[in-house]
């Protein structure tokens, strides 16, 4: 089986629109939650989100892609060129059969959507624009970086919600590890902070409505937290052969080992109580990377700042590590950057692969309270200096969706 590398990366993101600036104010805790100035939000509750900010999507991908795509594509593409630039790859280096696109989204273009219905209203159905299907339907994404580097390998769009970037990133490295491709975008990507969106997710009570103090109001595991935030954004990686990536002599950032996955089987939005699906995923990973949990230095939690959601992925690493549980650090991402949805899993693997390159942990800001159930190390408030060789990822999706990456220090 052919071993397989990440030789690029690209973020869009509340925190930053590149790898380096991202990964900059992660490490400094820096929060990227801020008011909502997209929409009128007097009616709502919740007046919060990560929004992606200083991004032109004119400047950044070109004025026809700009016109004619939805946000969740805009920021797909731009987080795609920074990968294969990043990766040092031209159109002489790779076999275009041999070049893959897995890229998800969870909801689309519904910014689209709302544009078009509102026209459909207002001034009937001639006014609709006959690009609307194409436009919002959720493998655009995909389809477009396919189209623009001539991706003629496996294209695909996964949708298993919040879990998403994870399954593009596993399922693509199982293509390249199986031989079938040398080289893959994989990832996700989301732009859903609308005005009904935002209003579906507050009537299911599970927004934060820290409205005050925006950028404290994100808490994974703190005792006080009161729900998630929305935010929007995406995280591309280019995933090659390590036969590939020599050949061809490029940097490598990290390696991706093992990926698991499993259902909850328990409930449309809330998790398992006790984590059993989580618990699957992880121990999958683990068995397929061939490693023991003692191996393990780090994990990037899914930790979105839900009670049931906290306490569902604790619980599961109890199960699975035990003892050791209460040794790994684990770091909460979404502390800083709020709930990127669909494009959570690509951004926080990113994260993951600079923890890995620098031997720092991310803290998870806003940890104030301790909450008894919630009782694991979880590199509080301030990020930490520790030598790093395997971490575990974890992205979890409503509908009971697990996915999660082991990830390893690239050593040649």
């Amino acid at each position: 089986m052919e071993r397989v590398v990440i030789t690029g990366m690209g973020v869009v993101s509340p925190i930053g629109n590149d790898v380096d600036t991202f990964w900059d104010h992660l490490v400094a805790g820096k929060s990227g939650i801020r008011k909502i100035d997209t929409f009128d939000t007097d009616s709502y509750k919740t007046k919060i989100a990560g929004l992606v900010k200083n991004f032109n999507a004119t400047e950044v991908i070109g004025k026809k892609d700009a016109r004619k795509l939805d946000p969740f594509c805009h920021y797909a593409l731009a987080a795609a060129a920074q990968a294969w630039n990043g990766a040092q790859l031209d159109f002489g280096m790779v076999e275009q059969d041999r070049l893959g696109v897995y890229v998800g989204s969870g909801i689309g273009g519904i910014q689209t959507l709302l544009n078009n219905a509102e026209k459909l209203r207002e001034r009937g159905p001639r006014r609709v624009s006959p690009m609307l299907v194409p436009t919002m339907i959720a493998n655009m994404a995909a389809a477009e970086i396919s189209i623009k580097w001539q991706a003629l390998g496996p294209s695909m769009s996964p949708v298993t919600a919040c879990a998403i970037g994870n399954t593009s990133i596993g399922e693509a490295f199982k293509l390249i590890r199986g031989g079938e491709v040398d080289v893959m975008f994989a990832g996700g990507t989301e732009a859903a902070v609308t005005d009904l969106s935002l209003a579906g997710f507050e009537n299911a009570t599970a927004l934060s409505s820290r409205n005050d103090h925006p950028e404290e109001a994100s808490r994974p595991f703190d005792a006080e937290r009161d729900g998630f935030v929305m935010a929007e954004g995406a995280g591309i990686l280019i995933l090659e052969s390590l036969t590939h990536a020599l050949n061809r002599k490029a940097s490598i950032y990290a390696e991706i080992i093992g990926y698991g996955a499993s259902s909850d089987a328990y409930n449309m939005v809330a998790p398992d109580p006790e984590g059993k699906g989580a618990y699957l995923a992880m121990k999958k990973a683990l068995d397929d990377a061939g490693v023991s949990a003692d191996a393990v230095d780090v994990i990037s939690a899914h930790a979105t700042s839900t009670k049931p959601g906290d306490f569902s992925e604790t619980s599961a690493i109890k199960h699975l590590f035990g003892k050791k549980a209460y040794d790994i650090p684990v770091t909460a991402n979404k502390s800083m950057t709020g709930h990127m949805l669909g494009a959570t899993g690509g951004v926080e693997a990113i994260a993951l692969v600079k923890s890995l390159q620098e031997d720092i942990i991310p803290p998870t800001i806003n940890q104030e309270k301790a909450d008894p159930d919630c009782d694991l190390d979880y590199t509080a408030n301030v990020a930490r200096k520790q030598d790093l060789t395997i971490g575990l990822s974890n992205s979890f999706g409503f509908g009971g969706h697990n996915a999660v990456l082991v990830m390893k220090k690239y050593l040649s």
